[in-house]
Parts: structure tokens; C-alpha cells; sequence
């Protein structure tokens, strides 16, 4: 298997697919409005850390386990041990961690859907299509249905290509695109009145807030979900990774990009939230709590695009954009890992398997869709609160404490001949058999709370 199977061709390829899949609505979406909900600069500084605590040592167990096996998630689990019973048990994580890519995407593709319903409504706005306008914009099973279709298309078209020339391919194309698109958006509002004062406020900490607990909890929870910790993704695409690359090394530069597209995010949303402000749109309760925090995209920003006059609907088509690429970064690493479990234990064609695979979990975002209510904040829920948080602990404890030294150290050898003399083998070998797995549970504790 590992010698037939697919390899990312460069290592900006890898780089930039596996931020990508770390980078999501995740960053853009709920890293801003955690930062506004939690002191801005403040959280923002708190958050950095715990990229570097939490997030940056569990990245590497993740995507070390992955090309230590050279398979899918069960495959390399089992490979941690020669051990039948570990075997099974590795098997069972392996399971665990599979289901939540799927669960997520289920509920995932939904809201890319609206992205792109948001996105084809800006453009028909600037045909003058009112009506497709206010039919794309509104909410409605509809509505919901033809924008989750659309998004799963793109994310099958790019998996059924294959590592090379799907996922490499479009992700040296999609995450470039990515900057540009916020490079064009920070420009434009900061030209706008109100502008100013919320980068100050998202640059400048109040050390105040610091120590307090919610934010804390906040930035830890942040950090973990920003690079898709217990979420398959890292693992598989680790996988795909050259034995001759140094792997620690691959893994900070992923998690530095993905939390540069969190911070540049934060310095286009927060400003855009004080323009907002400053255009009459509530934005905070009087209590200070964020308003509409869940739904800050679809709701605050577009009124803030309606309030721009002739050139609002051109900011919403560059905004949806942005967010659908970030979307579809994210959605293509969440269906290649079931595509590549079937593909290498069935031996069927990558491109069948993405098409069924992918209709499989599209017919039940459709069962989503038309039992909105009662699903949707079910299934998002269960799949990151509880699966994800509890995925990743498995990963922790098995990569940690499963995995043995010797074989860790052999793994990442490959690629860092001299891993040995580094402070990085000094550290993080202990780092993630006690500290990882306690930060890791209190992230699943209060998720649980």
C-alpha cells in the first residue's frame, strides 16, 4: 500500500491543503466573533498561545500518526501497536474519529450552501435579478437544498481527482486566492467611517481580561478547533506526506498559516462590525454580549452590504467568495477521509467512491435540510462538542501512551535525521503523554458543559 499510494508532489502543496483544511468557518467565522464576544486584542493574544500549548503539539501527533501508517485512519491506527488487542482497540479510534469528518460535513455543507446562495445572490443583484436575489437570500428548505447540492459538486469534483490533481491542485490555487480576497476586503473597509476603532479594539488588549475564565476556556476551545484537532483531517493528509520532509517543521508552518488566515479574518470582520455600528446596525446587546453571534455572516455583515449603496453588492460577492473558498478548503479534506478508507479497503475507483460517499452524506444533509429544527443544532452539536473533543483525546492517549518512544522517535527521524539533539525531542514526547491529554480533556469538559 504505501509504496503505490499517492504523495503530495510539494511541500507548498501540503502546506497549503492542509491549512486549508484547517481553515474554515472556523477562522473566519467564529475566530472573529470570539474575539469580539471576548475582549478583542485580549482574546486574540490569549488565543495565540494556546495555538502554540494546545493546538501546534497535538497537530503533530496527528499528522505523525498518519504517515506512520500511510493509510486511512483505521489502518494507521492499528499500526501504532503489535499488540491484537491495541490493534482492535486502535481500529475502534480510528472509527471514532472517521465518524466526525462525516457528521460534520453533513451539517457543514449546509451552511456552504448558504455561503453560495449568498454569493450567486450578490452576483444576481448586480444583474438586477431581484427576485433570484431575494429568493437565494432567503430562508427556505428550498433555498437550503439547491445551495448544499451546489457546494457538494464542487467538493466531490475536487476529491474525485485524486491527492495531485484534486486536492493539491486546487488548494495552491484556492488558498492564494483566499489572501488576495481579504488583502482586497481590509483595504476597502478600512477607507470606511468606524473602521479605525475596531482594529483598536482588536489589536489592543485589555490586560484586565486576560486571566478570566471564560475567555480562557474560549481561546483554548478556538485554538483546538482551529487546526481541526481530532478531526481526521490532519491525520489522512499526513498520510499523503513524503517521509523525506521534516515533520514538525511541516506541521508549524501549517499551523502558521492557518492561524494568519485567524488573524487576518479578525482584522476584516471586527472593523466591519464597527462600520457596521457606525451605519446604524445593532452589533452588542447592552450588556455587552454580541449580538447574533451565530448567524453574524448571514445577518449583521449583509446589512452592512445593503447600507453600502451601489457598491454593496460587489463587497458581498468578494466577502462570499472569501468564505465559500474557506468552506470548500475545509469540505474537500472531510469527505477524502471516508473516500480513502473505501478506496483502499475495497479497492474501488476514487472517483465512484467520492460520487456514492459523497451522496450518501448529502442525502442525509438533505434529511438536515427538511427537518431543520430538530437536526441541525443536533448534529453540530454532537459532532463537535462531543465526537471531535472525544476523537482527539483517543488520538492523544494512543499517540502518547500506545505509541511507544523508540517508534515515535524512528517516525519523525524520517525527515530530521538529528530530531534527537532538538529541543523539540526533549519536550514534546512528555509534552503529549501528560500535558496534551489534560488540556485536551478540560477542551472536551467544557464542551460537555
Amino acid at each position: 500500500m504505501a509504496s503505490s499510494r499517492e504523495l503530495f508532489g510539494t511541500r507548498i502543496g501540503f502546506v497549503l491543503a492542509a491549512a486549508g483544511a484547517a481553515v474554515g468557518l472556523g477562522n473566519i467565522w467564529g475566530f472573529p466573533t470570539q474575539a469580539a464576544s471576548n475582549g478583542g486584542g485580549a482574546f486574540l493574544l490569549v488565543y495565540l498561545l494556546m495555538i502554540l500549548l494546545v493546538a501546534f503539539p497535538m497537530l503533530v501527533v496527528e499528522m505523525a500518526i498518519g504517515r506512520h501508517g500511510r493509510a486511512n485512519p483505521l489502518d494507521s491506527m492499528r499500526a501504532l501497536s503489535d499488540n491484537p488487542l491495541m490493534k482492535r482497540l486502535g481500529s475502534g479510534v480510528g472509527l471514532v474519529g472517521l465518524a466526525v469528518p462525516c457528521m460534520v460535513l453533513a451539517f457543514y455543507s449546509i451552511v456552504g450552501g448558504w455561503l453560495v446562495s449568498f454569493l450567486l445572490a450578490a452576483v444576481a443583484e448586480i444583474l438586477h435579478f431581484t427576485d433570484a436575489a431575494a429568493w437565494l437570500k432567503g430562508f427556505s428548505a428550498s433555498r437550503n437544498l439547491f445551495g448544499a447540492i451546489l457546494f457538494y459538486v464542487l467538493t466531490i469534483f475536487i476529491v474525485q481527482a485524486g491527492v495531485k490533481q484534486g486536492i493539491e491542485r486546487w488548494s495552491t490555487r484556492l488558498m492564494p486566492a483566499l489572501f488576495v480576497l481579504f488583502a482586497a476586503m481590509f483595504i476597502y473597509i478600512m477607507t470606511l467611517p468606524g473602521a479605525t476603532e475596531g482594529l483598536k479594539h482588536y489589536l489592543i488588549p485589555d490586560f484586565s481580561k486576560i486571566m478570566d475564565r471564560d475567555l480562557l476556556l474560549a481561546a483554548m476551545g478556538q485554538g483546538f478547533f482551529s487546526l481541526t484537532i481530532g478531526g481526521c483531517s490532519m491525520l489522512i493528509y499526513g498520510s499523503y506526506l513524503s517521509q523525506k520532509e521534516n515533520l514538525p517543521k511541516m506541521a508549524l508552518s501549517v499551523t502558521l498559516v492557518d492561524t494568519a488566515v485567524a488573524v487576518i479574518a479578525g482584522l476584516v470582520v471586527l472593523p466591519a462590525m464597527f462600520v457596521a455600528m457606525h451605519q446604524g446596525v445593532e452589533i452588542y446587546a447592552q450588556d455587552g454580549s454580541l449580538l447574533s453571534a451565530d448567524t453574524l455572516v448571514f445577518t449583521v455583515l449583509p446589512l452592512l452590504f445593503e447600507s453600502l449603496g451601489a457598491a454593496g453588492p460587489y463587497v458581498s460577492l468578494v466577502f462570499f467568495l472569501l468564505m465559500t473558498i474557506a468552506a470548500l478548503t475545509s469540505s474537500i479534506s472531510m469527505l477524502e477521509c471516508p473516500v480513502a478508507l473505501a478506496s483502499e479497503r475495497l479497492g474501488s475507483s476514487r472517483k465512484i467512491t467520492s460520487w456514492v460517499l459523497g451522496g450518501l452524506i448529502a442525502a442525509f444533509s438533505a434529511v438536515i435540510v427538511f427537518h431543520f429544527g430538530t437536526l441541525f443544532g443536533l448534529v453540530a452539536k454532537v459532532a463537535t462538542q462531543y465526537f471531535q473533543p472525544f476523537a482527539a483525546l483517543l488520538f492523544c492517549l494512543f499517540g502518547g501512551w500506545i505509541w511507544s518512544r523508540d517508534r515515535k522517535l524512528s517516525a519523525l527521524r524520517e525527515g530530521y535525521v538529528d530530531i534527537e539533539q532538538s529541543l523539540f525531542w526533549k519536550i514534546w514526547p512528555v509534552y503529549v503523554k501528560f500535558v496534551c491529554p489534560i488540556l485536551v480533556a478540560t477542551v472536551l469538559w467544557v464542551s460537555l458543559g
